[in-house]
């Protein structure tokens, strides 16, 4: 679909008024929104807030040997076309040009009507190459994410696991996989149909993406089973997020027609210690230990993973945990 011409930001740049004049003059008549700037310090402001979708340019441009001020142009053409503009028709000048990024290069004086042509053929390109990053964003999105809960799923998991291992080993900050196990879910498959199971991972999943924030990584583990991703998160803060999602899906009533249930969650989550060289399969196992041992101390509760009573199967719950059991066995 062609795009209206108002929403078509050009910046063109030359320190010749009368020069950039005559450059904007027939980008006027096509109706795009150009700005003409002669100052490099102004341009250089200019786009820190103004992001246009092509730049035509002088390569002489604040620059007495040419070429420089193209090159401090390289970080704003990921999303911007590059137009330069010149009387030197030297071969050796044309392919400097394009080799710094330019998408063509024109030599004045030019016929304005091949002018206009050119700049829209940059522009369908560059709208091409839009869509198409677009396209492979949401393709990357339907490998990455579970279409049930919105969350991501276990195809990328360890990937972006090990990243954020290695990141927190590098800064020193610590790193947190919570397991999340709903209980007793198999009921809800034998007393209603499974289409109100699905319902219930859902809203499930609802719950976490809107407990987590932007830099956590919360996943559908398999079934209903889930993983959180915490990073730079400290022990209280770790404790605090569990217990207030466990207690957000105990208070909830899932009601989908004439079915209604209430369910709750265990909830098990190991962290890395200081000059430890774990792997991400074996944080994730701490975890899962940490889990099992919730589901064994009978089930709606966070336990934390402790490496001093590994050997004898006892996981240790923090003093926070308790605190918050004690108000729910008062409530």
């Amino acid at each position: 679909m062609k795009k209206d011409p108002k929403h078509r930001p050009i910046l063109v740049l030359d320190e010749d008024p009368q020069t950039l004049e005559l450059l904007m003059e027939p980008l006027r008549w096509e109706g795009y929104d150009v700005r003409g700037l002669t100052s490099p310090s102004e341009a250089s402001e200019f786009l820190n807030y103004w992001k246009p979708q092509m730049i035509i340019v002088d390569p002489d441009f604040a620059s007495s040997d040419g070429l420089e001020y193209l090159n401090s142009l390289q970080g704003h053409l990921e999303t911007t076309s590059l137009i330069v503009i010149s009387s030197n028709s030297a071969t050796d000048r044309i392919t400097q040009c394009l080799d710094l990024g330019a998408s063509d290069y024109i030599i004045s004086p030019f016929v304005p009507l091949e002018f206009l042509a050119r700049v829209r053929a940059q522009l369908r390109y560059r709208d091409a190459r839009e869509e198409l990053i677009s396209a492979n964003q949401k393709l990357l999105e339907l490998v990455e994410i579970d279409d049930l809960t919105g969350l991501f799923n276990m195809r990328s998991i360890y990937q972006k696991l090990e990243f954020e291992m290695e990141r927190g080993k590098r800064f020193n900050r610590p790193v947190t996989v919570v397991m999340i196990d709903m209980d007793k879910f198999k009921l809800v498959n034998d007393g209603h149909d499974h289409l109100f199971g699905s319902y219930i991972l859902s809203e499930v999943g609802k719950i976490i993406k809107m407990s987590t924030r932007t830099v956590d990584i919360p996943a559908r583990y398999g079934g209903d089973e889930f993983l959180i991703l915490l990073s730079e998160t400290p022990l209280a803060g770790v404790e605090m997020f569990c217990e207030r999602l466990r207690k957000r899906v105990e208070q909830m009533t899932f009601v989908q027609g004439e079915d209604s249930i209430n369910l709750t969650l265990s909830i098990g989550f190991a962290t890395t210690q200081p000059g430890e060289n774990l792997v991400p399969k074996e944080l994730v196992r701490r975890a899962d230990m940490a889990l099992y041992e919730a589901k064994r101390l009978g089930r709606n509760r966070v336990v934390s993973f402790d490496i001093n009573t590994q050997s004898d199967r006892r996981i240790e719950k923090s003093a926070v945990i308790s605190i918050f059991e004690k108000k729910r066995k008062t409530a």
